[in-house]
């Protein structure tokens, strides 16, 4: 699959460093502008929506800078002839030395022979 994999990696490490600098420049890189996110956990009775202008930059200031993220993947399944990926894996963020899972699954498509992260569905571990 066409750089798939590095590109999962470089979005992983593109967050970390937005967690040090606090710019989003190359976390949205990765982002299809019909991106659509769905975060939950469960005590909340309907996931909250957010689409591709959502404030990266608030979330990134919401941690400190040694913040890191890291994804494990579980199954990844190819899609319309390689064009997309369906990936479901474990989220891992050490925050303040603590491990935080979440469950996600994201929609990756090719848009102009990149990769684009086109949905997230996130579901914390609590």
């Amino acid at each position: 699959m066409k750089d798939f994999e590095s590109t999962l990696q470089n979005y992983y490490s593109s967050w970390n460093e937005g967690f040090k600098t606090k710019n989003d420049t190359h976390i949205r890189n990765f982002i299809s502008e019909s991106f659509v996110g769905y975060w939950a956990f469960s005590g909340i009775e309907k996931p909250e929506e957010y689409f591709f202008d959502y404030d990266i930059v608030s979330v990134l200031n919401q941690y400190k800078e040694d913040t890191k993220k890291e994804f494990n993947v579980i199954i990844k399944t190819e899609r319309k002839n390689g064009e997309n990926c369906l990936v479901f894996g474990t989220e891992t963020s050490l925050i303040e030395g603590k491990p935080h899972q979440a469950k996600v699954m994201y929609v990756w498509g090719l848009e102009n022979e990149e990769w684009k992260l086109q949905r997230e569905y996130i579901e914390m571990e609590q």
